[in-house]
């Protein structure tokens, strides 16, 4: 089955959500894999995962934080901190560089742990609500419950599972 596109403006942008221990052992597995994606490839999974095309972290997951406490999205919602490319970030002079793993990717990001705890926190029965409130917002456009829903589940059981190994969560980017 395809994953469901969180809406049209991303859908160049792959991402994928796992749980790993912490930010040095994400490094090592990508220094291993060449930056390729944690969950998803021709070897089994390095790290345990969910595939969300689309669902970028600063804005689409940010809405469904924001839709489980009911709240407005803001830009700081989900904080996030960079563990990936390795290597230090480049100047205002080197962002146009095809080379650079800045402008190229792909990027992993570690989540604020009060983003995994949010997540964890949901009850099961709580879930058709609000992901009913997370598919009206206007960068999910044409997106249904229905197709969202699957997701929101898959995300939040990786979020108890990190919780419940006193692991953070990570988000691989690519486009």
């Amino acid at each position: 089955m395809d994953e469901p596109e969180a809406g049209s403006k991303r859908m160049g942008v792959l991402t994928d959500y796992f749980r790993a221990a912490d930010a040095a052992s994400v490094v090592q597995a990508l220094e291993q894999t060449d930056g390729g994606s944690p969950v998803v490839g021709p070897e089994r999974p390095v790290f345990d995962g969910v595939e969300a095309k689309g669902v970028d972290p600063a804005v689409v997951l940010a809405m469904l934080i924001a839709a489980i406490q009911q709240i407005p999205w803001r830009v700081d919602l989900v904080k996030e901190t960079t563990v990936w490319p390795a290597s230090p970030a480049p100047g205002p002079d080197n962002l146009e560089d095809e080379d650079n793993p800045w402008v190229t990717g792909p990027w992993v990001s570690e989540l604020h742990p009060l983003t995994r705890d949010t997540l964890a926190a949901v009850r099961d029965s709580e879930v058709p609500t609000i992901v009913a409130r997370w598919v009206q917002a206007e960068e999910l456009h044409g997106a249904r419950v229905e197709d969202m829903q699957p997701l929101a589940e898959e995300l939040i059981l990786l979020a108890r599972r990190a919780r419940e190994a006193s692991e953070q969560l990570y988000c691989w980017m690519s486009l």
